[in-house]
């Protein structure tokens, strides 16, 4: 019992969970399709499933695989870090922008999902596998945020910390989704406000940042 609770504790989880949820919250081609999926009233669970299947494994062959890389050389794994710093700092601003002049993306997903003949369409289970499997794995940011960025980070933490790091994105990731999906089964076209989702990144902003600094000092 309590060896399956410290990794909960442990401050690389924690930093693991936050940088998965900060990468993961803004508004993009997964979420969009996760979203639609639940205003349509469509496999929403499956495509949920599916989602927390294919990030664990993204996250895992990040942190593992770049683990390896990390083990190189100091000046490798400093290099990596600090590529990973830079982009969460970029991101960060992105999200920043999109919180002082919200961009009309989470009104185009409900008005593309609420078009005519959106409902009348129905797709089968294999259909909706194939669909959450092409947004999750055949999406470059997927690759760049869920493998690279995160496998980057979780060099900072060395080994085992990195693991529990990487378990943490694991968690962060799986808990998004289930919210998301709950949420818009439950809520449904209200998630479509635009007020939601500019709050929602200047959340982002903050976490992305508060992370690359974390992974700045950790360069020292």
């Amino acid at each position: 019992m309590t060896t399956l609770a410290l990794p909960l504790f442990h401050p690389a989880f924690t930093a693991g969970m936050v940088l998965s949820l900060s990468l993961i919250m803004a508004i993009g081609p997964q979420n969009a399709h996760v979203l639609r999926m639940g205003l349509q009233r469509q496999h929403v669970w499956l495509t949920v499933g599916i989602c927390i299947v294919a990030d664990v494994l993204l996250i895992a062959l990040g942190v593992l695989g770049l683990a390896q890389l990390g083990g190189l050389s100091d000046k490798l794994q400093g290099a990596l870090v600090g590529a990973g710093v830079l982009f969460l700092a970029v991101y960060g601003w992105e999200a920043a922008r999109r919180c002082w002049a919200p961009h009309p993306t989470a009104a185009l997903v409900v008005a593309g999902s609420e078009g005519p003949g959106a409902a009348s369409q129905p797709i089968g289970r294999r259909q909706a596998v194939m669909s959450a499997l092409a947004f999750s794995w055949l999406n470059p940011h997927a690759w760049l945020d869920t493998a690279v960025l995160i496998g980057t980070a979780s060099l900072a933490y060395g080994a085992p910390g990195n693991t529990v790091f990487g378990l943490g994105a694991a968690v962060g990731s799986t808990v998004w989704f289930l919210l998301l999906g709950a949420a818009v089964f439950w809520l449904g076209r209200r998630l479509g406000s635009a007020t939601l989702w500019r709050w929602l990144d200047g959340v982002v902003a903050l976490m992305m940042w508060g992370t690359a600094a974390v992974l700045l000092v950790s360069l020292f």
